[in-house]
């Protein structure tokens, strides 16, 4: 990881979930062959909301992921947000994984679900603020969508 970004390199984050234990959470959620498919999804799926997010919402989230996780969600979000719902979102998982469109949906869910039980309620509610209601199921909160 680039010096001078201010999150921890690895284990750690500001959130206080190992990367190992978040890896193993979507690995048994998505029920993954082994740890290496669950860390390519999770990294696949956080760059693309990193996309959707400002910059600065996506560093806020990093602070409380572990370190592999927020540089990925840094380097992915820099420059404007876009402006993409979330049919478009696992269009993109899709196609980043190769994967059909349900299993894109499964896939953004494993890991998406899993940040929503690392980070602070605050934070989740702040990520889910700059994204249209269809995203909220994604996250396992289907009650917020609207």
């Amino acid at each position: 990881m680039p010096a001078g970004i201010g999150v921890p390199d690895a284990g750690y984050g500001g959130g206080g979930v190992r990367y190992d234990e978040f890896v193993a959470k979507v690995r048994d959620r998505g029920e993954y062959a082994d740890p290496a498919e669950a860390e390519r999804v999770t990294h696949l799926v956080l760059g693309i909301l990193a996309q959707r997010l400002t910059p600065d919402e996506a560093e806020d989230l990093a602070a409380q992921l572990p370190g592999p996780l927020a540089a990925t969600l840094i380097s992915a979000g820099q420059g404007a947000a876009g402006a993409f719902g979330a049919r478009e979102f696992l269009g993109r998982v899709a196609t980043g994984a190769g994967a059909s469109a349900r299993t894109a949906e499964w896939d953004a869910s494993a890991v998406l679900c899993t940040v929503a039980e690392a980070i602070s309620g605050g934070e989740l509610n702040d990520v889910l603020t700059q994204l249209p209601s269809g995203y909220a199921p994604l996250f396992g909160r289907a009650g917020l969508s609207g």
